[in-house]
């Protein structure tokens, strides 16, 4: 990895002969993950859960169904609430928030640098209309042509298949290509692809707990 600073700002190289680029969306490429945490923390709540930070940095790049239903089986809560009613809730939550989303600059500034130079492509965890709307909200849609999402894949991360369909799509050798990730199992997806995988956790504040606006 090379980092530059210049006065305040990061300015990042990708790695040698890299031909393809991927992103993960949420608290990759958007900061996103603040109100994830605050719709997850409500929809919980509801049900007598209590959910941290901690917890869900676990489950980064897991489908929200797929943490539902662990959820529910955890505390027990199956003759309550189904995974639909759950997830249902936390979606709508999340959805009232997405306009106010930003991107995450220092990554934002690789995608709009290698636009039209290199393929690039999402692969994220979230249901694809989710995605697009957070790509709208954020002024990213433009971007992306290539969007792999929990709806085209059988498994999730850790598993390679996201990152491997990616590129598939973009016709770019495995080994060519650079991943950008903010959780552990999608480093790990992009490691068991035979990617080059970059985290950008310390890239911007990454604390999900900071205060946001609503």
């Amino acid at each position: 990895m090379v980092i530059k600073k210049e006065g305040n700002e990061m300015k990042y190289d990708i790695q040698p002969g890299v031909k393809g680029l991927i992103f993960d969306l949420d608290g990759t490429l958007v900061d996103s993950m603040p109100y994830h945490l605050a719709s997850w923390k409500i929809a919980c709540n509801s049900f007598g859960i209590k959910m941290t930070e901690e917890y869900l940095r676990q489950y980064a790049g897991t489908p929200g169904w797929a943490i539902a239903r662990e959820l529910i089986a955890l505390h027990q809560l199956e003759e309550k609430v189904t995974v639909e009613e759950f997830i249902g809730k936390k979606n709508s939550l999340f959805s009232d928030m997405q306009k106010w989303i930003k991107p995450i600059e220092p990554v934002a500034a690789i995608v709009k640098k290698y636009f039209g130079t290199l393929p690039m492509a999402i692969g994220t965890g979230g249901s694809r209309s989710t995605v697009e709307r957070t790509l709208k909200y954020a002024g990213l849609t433009r971007y992306f042509d290539i969007i792999v999402t929990a709806n085209d894949i059988q498994h999730f991360k850790p598993h390679p298949e996201t990152f491997l369909k990616c590129a598939e799509a973009m016709k770019v050798a495995p080994s060519l290509i650079e991943v950008f990730e903010d959780g552990d199992l999608g480093m790990r997806a992009a490691v068991e692809a035979g990617m080059i995988a970059t985290n950008v956790q310390n890239w911007y504040d990454s604390n999900w707990e900071k205060t946001i606006e609503i």
